[in-house]
């Protein structure tokens, strides 16, 4: 046996014993190509009014993410803290906020294409598939964390997380805001009326900018979606 052959050996030994990430399956990656892409392309559907845009683009972000579980991760040891009426209200705005969120970011790569580049498990139900939109001033890049319900045969896969590019960063969108969130929480002694009221804040915020690059954009100029979250 070569030194290379033995050095090759292991190395492939060292990643079955230590279960490094495996490359995700085919069905994962195909999930996000199909779902992202058609996302995207309602936010361009020129058949559309904006509002009938908007509608359609949470329809279906609304089946290919996880916004159940997303309400609940970003709130921590809150969630069962919560009264079932005050859990209610906060899963309505919550849901309102991520997928403004969601569209805010999405609606400035409007016309592109989602490509996916390539996958990793994190476990037999837990992928990262990672992706670029392609844009003429540079690809963005797109990571998406899906994960496998094999007792759903409906609904099989879903998105929990999502981190853009933002300025050679990666964030993740979901743990960014479990950190506000439950920052504001401690800070005002787990206050579900405070968090409601400071998600609706966000969400009207992104609204509004929203409204002023639609008006910008009629008027011939280019305005630029932040995220308030």
């Amino acid at each position: 046996m070569t030194l290379r052959f033995k050095a090759l050996a292991l190395s492939a030994g060292l990643i079955l014993a230590t279960g490094l990430p495996a490359f995700a399956d085919k069905a994962t990656e195909d999930f996000v190509r199909k779902n992202a892409n058609l996302a995207l392309a309602s936010l361009n559907d020129p058949n559309l009014t904006h509002d009938q845009r908007s509608v359609e683009f949470q329809r279906l972000m609304n089946q290919f993410t996880d916004i159940e579980r997303l309400s609940r991760f970003v709130i921590g040891k809150y969630a069962r803290r919560f009264s079932d009426a005050d859990m209610a209200t906060y899963k309505e705005a919550y849901s309102r906020y991520a997928l403004a969120v969601y569209e805010a970011q999405l609606d400035q790569y409007r016309g592109n294409e989602v490509v996916v580049t390539g996958s990793v498990d994190r476990s037999d139900s837990d992928s990262i598939v990672d992706s670029v939109i392609e844009r003429p001033q540079g690809d963005l890049h797109v990571k998406w964390r899906v994960l496998k319900d094999d007792d759903n045969a409906e609904v099989p896969y879903q998105v929990v997380d999502v981190a853009l590019d933002l300025d050679g960063n990666l964030p993740w969108l979901a743990i960014e805001q479990r950190a506000q969130f439950l920052s504001l929480l401690d800070r005002n002694n787990g206050s579900a009326a405070g968090l409601i009221a400071k998600i609706n804040e966000m969400t009207d915020k992104l609204k509004a900018e929203a409204r002023a690059n639609r008006t910008a954009a009629a008027g011939g100029t280019t305005g630029v979606t932040s995220n308030a979250g």
